[in-house]
C-alpha cells in the first residue's frame, strides 16, 4: 500500500523574498499561504504589529479554527469572554464559532504566525480589501457586506471593549 496518493495536491512553497506583503512600517501582513494554494487545507500569515496596535474587531469564522503562534513581543487575543495575554512562544487554538479579537498592548509589538484550518478559498482577497480601506481606497461598508464571503462574522464584545480601553 502507498502512502502517497496520486491525486493530492503538491508541496506550496512561499519564499521569504517572493511573499506579497500589505501595510508598511511597523505593521504588515505577509500573505503566505490561501486554500486555493493549498487545496483547501490551511490559509496561513504572518502578521507584525507596531505596539497599541488593534487588529480586526471581534469576529468569528463558521468554517474554520484560527489558529496563533507567537514568534516574538506580546499578544492580548479576546477568545469567547476571556482576554489572554500570550508571549513568545504561546499558542492558541480558537474553534470555529468562539468570538475572537487580537491586538497588542501598548509596550509591545507583536510578530504572529496566523493560520487557519481548513484553509479559506478567499482569505488574500480580505487582506487586500483591508488594506484599500486603511488607505480610503473602498469603504469599510464593503466588509461587512462581504462576511459570508470571507467567513468574517463580526460583532460586538463588552469585554473586548473594556480590555482594550483600560489595558
Amino acid at each position: 500500500m502507498s502512502l502517497i496518493q496520486p491525486d493530492s495536491p503538491s508541496a506550496t512553497l512561499v519564499r521569504a523574498d517572493q511573499a506579497e506583503v500589505l501595510g508598511g512600517g511597523p505593521s504588515t501582513i505577509t500573505l503566505l499561504a490561501d486554500g486555493r494554494d493549498t487545496g483547501g487545507v490551511i490559509s496561513a500569515n504572518r502578521s507584525r504589529l507596531a505596539p497599541g496596535t488593534d487588529g480586526p474587531p471581534p469576529h468569528y469564522h463558521s468554517g474554520s479554527a484560527e489558529i496563533f503562534f507567537v514568534l516574538e513581543g506580546s499578544l492580548q487575543a479576546l477568545a469567547g469572554d476571556r482576554v489572554l495575554t500570550l508571549d513568545a512562544g504561546d499558542f492558541l487554538v480558537v474553534p470555529a464559532y468562539l468570538p475572537h479579537a487580537f491586538g497588542t498592548p501598548e509596550g509591545a509589538g507583536a510578530d504572529v504566525l496566523i493560520t487557519f484550518a481548513p484553509g479559506m478559498r478567499d482569505r488574500f482577497d480580505y487582506f487586500r480589501l483591508g488594506e484599500r480601506v486603511m488607505k480610503g481606497q473602498a469603504s469599510p461598508r464593503e466588509i461587512l457586506d462581504n462576511q459570508d464571503r470571507f467567513d468574517n462574522h463580526f460583532l460586538d464584545s463588552p469585554t473586548w471593549r473594556r480590555a482594550r480601553t483600560n489595558p
